[in-house]
């Protein structure tokens, strides 16, 4: 995630505080040293950094903690609030009709953000369209088709027309029964005169609603000067931040931000089209200082649960907590699992499993663990629908079997065996549940008995 080392650091800081009844002004200068330091780190811009660290040695020095809270949480919640501040709201994207541009250099990922904000629409009930305008770049028009398959979203590009602005205007007419029409641009090694004339013709030309500037998180400090550009060129609503999941410093996008005055629309990772969030600012800075994002990970359990169900809408997960738990049963938590992205966002998501026990495993740590998950659906290809019915079948003779079909150790099957039994196991649990034990479970998660992401008992924490 970006900004994972500030997040990481900025945790470890904080965690000097535990058992502490008071702190000291020594206490504070060290934790906002920590946080300066890493902030620069980071490549946030110097003033940015000097504002949030006067705002959060001030406010810990002279306010005064509610009663009952720890100085630890009573900081943590200061960082938190500034953090939020300095990162500003997310960019108004109001879900009715609306044209929007995207602009940016080569490389930023204008393209496959533009098939990501499309499939992104998608899911929210509208009918998106891209138009690609760019006649500049080699591949540009079959990326952009391609992409939009993916997305499955309408498309218009002409690849042989070299008049981007003829394009633009022949896209508006082709995909004019679209509620909202993402315009690709063309980019630069630099923004040059060229590229600013271009893009202010597509402009006039689509009368956007909204101008989105894609920034690479690796850009570091030049972002900070490339989106002063732009805003003096075409003014800018709001910028996509992408390529997070590489290893970039990510706060040079922060500094962009703040240099025109705009706010951040969403962030991407990955390739795939589904590798978008929108930008909530408050959960971004919860997962960065390991207090997980409820509401992120709500939307993602239940867009992974309707395309689990698509193939297969027999598959009703209340039956498992009314009757026997499956291989079948777990296969599909798997598919919906896979469906929900790569393992390591999910646990940044859940309060008190991301943030400080992640920065505790391995790096490949959650790559094993979906290698695991990979080699699960395999071997459960080579059981029969009895074996999968009821896996308490499986003796020694059958699981040499499934080993020969599947090409699996029987070290890997056993395990697979072991973990429907545990799952089971806890299933069973939850059918003793009435509703209030369900709720206090949840509670539970939530506040991690007091202590989980350092904010149990805070109110809108």
């Amino acid at each position: 995630m970006v900004l994972d080392n500030l997040g990481s650091s900025l945790r470890g800081t904080l965690d000097n505080l535990r058992g502490k009844s008071r702190i000291s002004e020594e206490d504070i200068e060290d934790i906002v040293k920590e946080i300066q330091r890493s902030l620069l780190q980071a490549d946030v811009d110097v003033a940015l950094v000097q504002e949030l660290s006067d705002n959060i040695e001030t406010r810990a020095l002279e306010e005064e903690p509610p009663a009952g809270t720890t100085p630890r949480d009573w900081v943590l919640r200061i960082v938190y609030e500034e953090l939020v501040e300095l990162v500003g709201e997310s960019t108004d994207l109001p879900l009715e009709e609306q044209t929007i541009m995207l602009a940016g250099l080569y490389g930023s990922g204008k393209t496959t953000t533009a098939a990501k904000m499309a499939w992104w629409f998608s899911t929210k009930g509208l009918r998106p369209a891209i138009i690609q305008t760019d006649t500049d770049r080699p591949g540009a028009y079959d990326q952009a088709k391609e992409m939009a398959d993916r997305a499955e979203v309408d498309f218009y590009g002409d690849p042989d027309e070299d008049d981007p602005v003829k394009i633009a205007r022949d896209g508006l007419d082709a995909t004019e029964e679209a509620d909202v029409r993402i315009v690709d641009t063309a980019g630069r090694d630099g923004l040059n005169e060229e590229l600013i004339e271009q893009i202010e013709r597509i402009e006039q030309e689509v009368q956007p609603e909204r101008n989105l500037l894609v920034l690479d998180a690796a850009m570091g400090q030049s972002a900070k000067s490339q989106a002063a550009d732009f805003q003096d060129a075409i003014g800018i609503d709001g910028v996509v931040i992408t390529k997070l999941d590489g290893t970039a410093k990510g706060g040079g996008a922060l500094a962009a931000v703040d240099e025109t005055d705009s706010t951040i629309a969403f962030l991407g990772s990955g390739e795939t089209v589904k590798d978008i969030e929108r930008f909530e600012p408050s959960g971004f800075i919860s997962r960065l200082l390991g207090m997980g994002d409820l509401k992120q990970l709500t939307e993602r359990v239940e867009r992974a649960m309707q395309e689990t169900g698509d193939e297969e809408e027999e598959w009703d997960p209340e039956q498992m907590l009314e009757g026997s738990f499956t291989l079948k049963d777990m296969r599909k938590q798997m598919e919906t699992m896979n469906n929900m992205g790569p393992l390591d966002q999910v646990m940044d998501m859940i309060p008190g499993m991301g943030g400080g026990l992640m920065d505790q495993l391995p790096d490949d740590a959650m790559d094993v663990t979906q290698e695991r998950m990979r080699d699960f659906d395999v071997i459960m290809d080579s059981m029969t629908e009895e074996e999968l019915e009821n896996p308490r079948i499986i003796g020694q003779s059958r699981t040499e079997r499934i080993c020969h079909g599947s090409g699996k150790p029987e070290e890997r099957v056993r395990e697979l065996l072991e973990q429907h039994k545990q799952m089971s196991q806890m299933l069973k649990q939850f059918q003793g549940m009435g509703d209030g034990d369900m709720e206090r479970m949840m509670k539970q998660m939530q506040q991690g008995d007091g202590d989980m992401g350092g904010m149990g008992g805070m109110g809108p924490f």
